[in-house]
């Protein structure tokens, strides 16, 4: 049972990994993980079904820590999947919404509060009656999903404890997308930095740096590279190309600014290596 876990786990959050190097957090990835784990979730219920406990230790186990685990993926990627395809335009309406689904967390977990102790200090006294199949009590904090769950594969409270897990991280979520928020908020409203060299020394550093490619790769027209800098920095650049132009023709020293770039760096360098 062990191995058949182990296994079927490992190959689940590699596939999910391999999702996040594709298509980051897109809906387009959240629903292609949603797939993998309702497909695990799948293969083994028939596992279990096919093969059984060999003893109540094995299933409480089962239910308590393995299929959790793996529920709560599913739980916890759904709630992000709703989350962003729910969320508001605007940054207070978006910084409400978040804080609303953290609201939401908090009221499972104040009405779930005795189960939350249990769970989380390790008890097993009731784990008979909480993670063994038919084996509920109506006075032990049911939901009412468990009526109509599958009793072959569901336990009182296994999908209670995949809720807490999942939770966990729907709030690590939650919170990282305020924070990102706060900070982006942050950087609009410090102040713009000024360029305050001559326009000719922009120009060929914006011409460098795209012939480099090492702005997204060089894909971008030179006049969205020119219009970003002129934003960022406050700055007309007037008739760029024809600057350009000028650069490219001049005899000596076209490169002049790169040139003092690379000497001043230099200097500082050996100026910091000899004390």
């Amino acid at each position: 049972m062990i191995k058949f876990y182990t296994d079927i786990l490992s190959k689940l959050e590699s596939s999910i990994s391999e999702l996040d190097l594709q298509t980051d957090y897109s809906t387009q990835r959240i629903e292609a993980a949603i797939l993998l784990i309702v497909k695990c979730l799948s293969d083994l219920k028939a596992y279990i079904q096919k093969r059984g406990f060999k003893d109540v230790n094995e299933e409480i186990q089962f239910f308590k820590h393995q299929k959790p685990t793996i529920v709560a993926k599913l739980i916890y990627y759904n709630a992000i999947y709703k989350i962003e395809t729910k969320k508001p335009y605007g940054t207070e309406p978006i910084r409400k919404y978040l804080n609303k689904e953290l609201k939401k967390l908090k009221s499972f977990f104040d009405n779930n509060l005795d189960f939350y102790k249990y769970y989380r200090s390790n008890n097993s006294f009731l784990d008979e009656s909480l993670f063994v199949r038919g084996k509920h009590d109506i006075k032990l904090w049911l939901d009412t999903y468990y009526f109509q769950s599958d009793h072959s594969f569901s336990t009182s409270h296994d999908y209670k404890v995949a809720k807490i897990i999942a939770n966990d991280l729907i709030q690590v979520y939650i919170e990282d997308q305020l924070y990102n928020k706060i900070q982006k908020d942050k950087l609009k409203a410090s102040k713009i930095l000024k360029w305050t060299g001559n326009k000719v020394a922009l120009i060929e550093l914006i011409y460098a740096l795209h012939y480099q490619g090492v702005l997204d790769n060089g894909n971008n027209d030179i006049r969205v590279l020119a219009q970003y800098f002129e934003s960022a920095f406050g700055i007309d650049l007037g008739n760029f190309y024809q600057t350009y132009l000028e650069l490219r023709n001049r005899k000596m020293n076209r490169t002049k600014f790169l040139d003092a770039l690379r000497e001043i760096l230099l200097e500082k360098m050996d100026a910091q290596v000899e004390k």
